[in-house]
């Protein structure tokens, strides 16, 4: 059905960003063949210009249709200003008809706080979103930044959505098939009332926890299964999690 790659966290600007990672994933990814690839924020350190002027030229790079949503560092010193200017829309949707999914994708970044939040609006755009795309029998696919349910091995807990729980139950409502995000660099699968959840870790720097390294997730969605897999810096993969596909 189709081959999505879920990349997050680039962190261009900062002491621990790599060109060269970032670069080897875009070859990569474009070997592949994916069907799209989801950004789900942290393209910048700073938020500022030249950082995602930088970012935006590594995107150009990618042969494949692209969603690309901010995170709270993107937004710091008027970058969710610069961000409208060089990678456009800070939320909105892509659908792959030819390939039965619609990502839609929002911005859960708040201007130079790291806390994220959706907002009523936001709320509103994604329901009416996945109502269309259930209607079109489309699998679903909602991304943005900010892990909505607590990721392990991360830490105390401090900037988990501050209308996750609003957010949650539209998801679970509206029966989302997919959520990614990212945020805290750590990768990891949830599954909340058939609806799964999966967080990418950071793909091209060193920001990390651990022995963890950089990486980024593959999901291959068939009819049956929803099987998603972790491609790290030096060339391994292991798979995350396997989930029967309900999409209904």
């Amino acid at each position: 059905m189709a081959l999505i790659a879920h990349i997050s966290d680039l962190h261009v600007g900062s002491l621990s960003f790599s060109e060269e990672l970032i670069l080897n994933v875009i070859d990569r990814i474009n070997e592949m063949g994916v069907d799209a690839t989801i950004v789900t924020g942290d393209l910048s350190d700073n938020g500022y210009y030249n950082e995602l002027k930088q970012a935006s030229e590594y995107l150009e790079q990618f042969k494949t249709p692209l969603l690309v949503v901010p995170g709270n560092h993107d937004s710091r010193h008027l970058g969710n200003i610069c961000f409208e200017e060089l990678i456009k829309d800070r939320y909105g949707t892509l659908k792959v008809k030819n390939h039965g999914f619609k990502v839609i994708g929002l911005d859960s970044s708040e201007p130079d706080l790291n806390f994220g939040k959706v907002g009523r609006s936001q709320q509103s755009f994604m329901e009416k979103a996945m109502k269309n795309a259930s209607k079109e029998g489309l699998f679903k696919i909602i991304a943005l930044h900010h892990h909505i349910i607590p990721v392990p091995r991360t830490g105390r807990e401090r900037n988990v959505l501050s209308d996750a729980g609003d957010i949650l139950m539209s998801l679970i409502e509206n029966k989302a098939d997919l959520v990614l995000s990212g945020h805290k660099h750590v990768p990891h699968t949830w599954i909340v009332h058939e609806t799964v959840f999966a967080t990418a870790g950071t793909v091209s720097s060193f920001k990390l926890r651990g022995k963890d390294t950089p990486s980024f997730n593959t999901i291959n969605i068939d009819e049956e299964h929803i099987d998603i897999l972790l491609n790290t810096a030096n060339g391994e993969t292991h798979r995350l999690a396997k989930y029967e596909n309900r999409c209904r």
